[in-house]
Formats: C-alpha cells, sequence, structure tokens
C-alpha cells in the first residue's frame, strides 16, 4: 500500500459551463442517435460501453445485447477474467483506459461511447467492526481517482473525438458541488473532484454528451420507480438520493434515443418503490432538464 499526500486538480477559478456552447435557440424537435440511423435505412448505431465488467456496466452491457434491433453493443474491460465473468464474447475488448493505444480497437468504429470507468477504493485489511470506528480506504497504485477518472476518461474522450463519435454518455456521481464530500477522503484521493474535472472536459470536447451523477446505488430491480432528475446535488439536501443500477443503465440507453438528453448534465435518483408512478416516458425525463454543466 502506498499512502500520498492529498492533491488537488485544480487551482483558481471554479468550473465553468460548458465554453463551446451557446444557448439553444428554438428550432424543430430532432431524434436521437439510434432513431435517426433506422430513420436513414442504416445499420444500428454500435455503441461502447467502457467498465462493462462492474455492476452497472455489466447492465448496461446486456440491455445492449438484448436490443439488437436498436443497438450494436461492445464491451471493453480491464482483465480477461471480467470478459469471461461477461460472456466472453469477441464484442468485449480488454484494454486498459490509462494507455491510448490499448483501447483504440475498441473505440475504432463506433457511433456512441458509454463510459463507466471508474477508481475504486479497497479496505485496509485488520478492520473490525467490533471494535468501533471507522475502516479506512486506500487505492491500489496506478488506480488512484487521478489516474482513473481523471487521465482515463479524458484518454477515451480524446479516442472518442478523433473518430467522430456522435454522443457520449458519462456516468459520474452526485456529490461533485463539494469539495469536502465524505468520499472526496477515501484513500485521501479527491475522487469527486477527479470525476468533476473529466466532466468539464466532455463539455468543453464539442462532443454531443450526456452527463448522468448518479445518487447512491442499489442493487435492485430497475423500472418499478419514478426517477428524478436535478442539478447541483439539490438532491442530496433530500430523503430521495438512491437509484437502483438498472435505472441508471437504462438512463443511459434512453440518452442515446432523444435529442433532449444531448448536451445535458443533471443529477438522478428516484423515489422509493411504491411512491409516484414508474418512471416510462423518457422524452418528458429529459425534457425536464435545462442544465448544461
Amino acid at each position: 500500500m502506498t499512502t500520498i499526500a492529498a492533491r488537488m486538480p485544480f487551482a483558481g477559478p471554479r468550473l465553468r459551463p460548458p465554453c463551446n456552447l451557446t444557448a439553444s435557440r428554438p428550432g424543430p424537435r430532432r431524434a436521437g442517435l439510434a432513431v435517426v440511423s433506422a430513420a436513414a435505412g442504416g445499420p444500428p448505431p454500435t455503441v461502447l460501453v467502457t467498465g462493462a465488467g462492474g455492476r452497472t456496466g455489466q447492465i448496461v452491457y446486456k440491455k445492449l445485447k438484448e436490443r439488437a434491433d436498436q443497438f450494436v453493443g461492445r464491451g471493453l474491460v480491464r482483465t480477461e477474467e471480467s470478459k469471461a465473468k461477461i460472456g466472453g464474447a469477441a464484442d468485449v475488448f480488454v484494454g486498459d483506459i490509462r494507455d491510448p493505444a490499448s483501447i483504440a480497437p475498441a473505440i475504432d468504429g463506433i457511433d456512441a461511447l458509454i463510459i463507466l470507468t471508474s477508481a475504486v477504493p479497497k479496505m485496509k485489511p485488520g478492520f473490525d467492526p467490533s471494535k468501533g470506528g471507522r475502516p479506512e480506504f486506500y487505492f491500489e497504485d496506478g488506480s488512484y481517482p487521478e489516474q482513473v477518472d481523471w487521465i482515463g476518461q479524458k484518454n477515451q474522450i480524446d479516442a472518442a473525438k478523433s473518430i467522430g463519435v456522435k454522443q457520449v454518455v458519462l456516468v459520474g456521481s452526485m456529490g461533485g458541488t463539494d469539495v469536502n464530500h465524505p468520499l472526496n477522503k477515501l484513500g485521501n484521493a479527491n475522487i469527486l473532484v477527479w470525476k468533476r474535472k473529466a466532466e468539464q472536459y466532455l463539455a468543453d470536447s464539442g462532443l454531443p454528451y450526456t452527463i448522468i451523477r448518479a445518487g447512491g446505488l442499489q442493487d435492485k430491480d430497475g423500472g418499478v420507480r419514478e426517477l428524478l432528475v436535478g442539478k447541483d446535488d439539490e438532491i442530496l439536501k433530500t430523503e430521495t438520493k438512491t437509484i437502483a443500477r438498472a435505472d441508471v443503465a437504462e438512463v443511459c440507453l434512453q440518452a442515446l434515443l432523444f435529442e433532449e438528453a444531448r448536451f445535458k448534465a443533471f443529477d438522478l435518483a428516484s423515489k422509493p418503490e411504491g411512491e409516484g408512478v414508474p418512471t416510462t416516458d423518457f422524452r418528458a425525463l429529459f425534457s425536464q432538464v435545462n442544465s448544461r454543466f
């Protein structure tokens, strides 16, 4: 284990709105990526999900494969073990997002990119809950948020831009407006700050984007709750600040279907199951969002 001093990736002005975007103007409603492809009589768009071996990434990859009439799905994982875990198909690539050359084969020829990679903290050994106190966490060498959530995501965005990808969906986390958020203290690594920097980079890239800042992730069934969107971590001040991974995965795919999701960033959570009406109209959901960062 290696301990490093906390280092803030920013010095100076606070995050700014995307500098390459102007205020939206009224105009004809346009369809999303998959709808345009189908209307043009072409094949479904090829969509790569990175972090496909993770708990949310696996769900996205499965949904892409189940909807072969809408999408040609691909996955990117870190290891052969992860590839085998999700079926080992030829459309699952193994690569290291910290190394641009290693992810080039997976990126080549895609129409859209869904980024679900993230640094993962590990608990230091020796913690005994019976003795009270809190566990301590660390990140493995080479897998700190700076390297994974910033450099790794930047590499993916640069690769997508180099081939003219038509849309990037980036899944982040709520809490990024508060540098003192407890998640930033895990491993003394400022994970939310580095995530936020990658989000800003995407928003400034010129690529059509959708940034989804998910609430606390739960391993529960999707499609049975009313989804909530917000901005600037306002949802964190409420009692409804969690969401099922399956619902996050569904929103990722739906963002490729509706123009209303493009060039937008939003927080995402849900009401408890049994409260409200389960969300089925995603165009209406995305239309509630007016924030671009």
